[in-house]
């Protein structure tokens, strides 16, 4: 029997619904009103948790990286970016009211050690390990130490590197998701045969997270074995941002998991058979 991982009162695994997750990241642009709007949409059209993303904006960048320009709407400086869209305690605080307010779960890609614990205050469901830091065996276990569900994302990575990964964390309570890390993705780039190399060397739950545009890779990703769906959400991709116009808007979304949640019917059991609604067809048509 294939692994199954809990989060909260959902199951990832071959036999259970998809896991879909609305990833709100640094969408919110700094705005804790547009993060609520976000959460809304997500618990609105069927998603079973939002994600975020944390940092501790001083360990993670050098002071050379926060000193060098770059205009926005915070100011001059690539620090001041990245203070200006990193939320603390408060916001979170409204955010973990608010998305129990709404019964969906919510979690975050951790950055960092201090990230971790910051986010042990709200006792989320589960921790990400994003593509970048899949290779950081410090922080791996760092998280693994907190045995909450593992997700890990494998854009950029060497199978040998997501294997020593698996080496720390293991596969029990650990999902992994096939990812290219480019946003937007190029449609030759996405290469969703990978879900199906993953699920024969890697005995967990294989996801998916996408940064393509479009939502119809997703739906296949799931066809393929995906048990996780995960993709960036935004209001509107022309908003300032670098990951917004890798994102799917509101209408996408709802297509999205809409067609996800379909999956299963359309692929039904595989066996070749005359439905009764065929038979009165079939009487009116066939003439042998």
């Amino acid at each position: 029997m294939s692994k199954i991982v809990k989060i909260g009162n959902k199951k990832i695994g071959n036999d259970q619904s998809c896991f879909i997750i609305a990833e709100i990241g640094i969408n919110h642009n700094g705005s804790l009103e547009l993060a609520k709007k976000l959460i809304s949409i997500a618990h609105f059209f069927g998603c079973d948790a939002v994600k975020f993303q944390k940092r501790t904006i001083e360990d993670v960048y050098t002071p050379e990286e926060l000193a060098t320009p770059r205009q926005s709407v915070f100011g001059e400086t690539n620090g001041d970016l990245k203070r200006g869209l990193e939320f603390g305690y408060e916001e979170y605080r409204e955010i973990d009211r608010y998305c129990k307010e709404l019964d969906i779960m919510w979690f975050a890609s951790c950055w960092d050690k201090k990230s971790v614990d910051f986010m042990e205050q709200f006792n989320t469901c589960a921790y990400k390990i994003p593509s970048a830091l899949i290779t950081d065996i410090e922080l791996l276990k760092y998280i693994k130490a907190t045995s909450k569900p593992i997700l890990i994302s494998t854009g950029m990575s060497t199978i040998e590197e997501i294997d020593k990964a698996i080496e720390v964390v293991g596969l029990d309570n650990t999902v992994i998701y096939h990812c290219t890390s480019t946003y937007p993705s190029d449609n030759s780039e996405i290469n969703l045969n990978v879900i199906k190399t993953l699920k024969e060397r890697y005995d967990c739950p294989i996801g998916y997270s996408g940064h393509e545009k479009g939502i119809v890779s997703s739906t296949i990703a799931v066809v393929l074995g995906a048990c996780s769906v995960e993709r960036h959400i935004t209001l509107d991709r022309t908003l300032w941002g670098s990951d917004q116009a890798a994102s799917l808007e509101p209408e996408g979304l709802r297509k999205m998991v809409r067609d996800i949640r379909n999956v299963k019917a359309f692929l039904g059991d595989g066996i070749k058979k005359v439905y009764d609604s065929e038979i009165p067809i079939k009487k009116k048509l066939r003439k042998v």
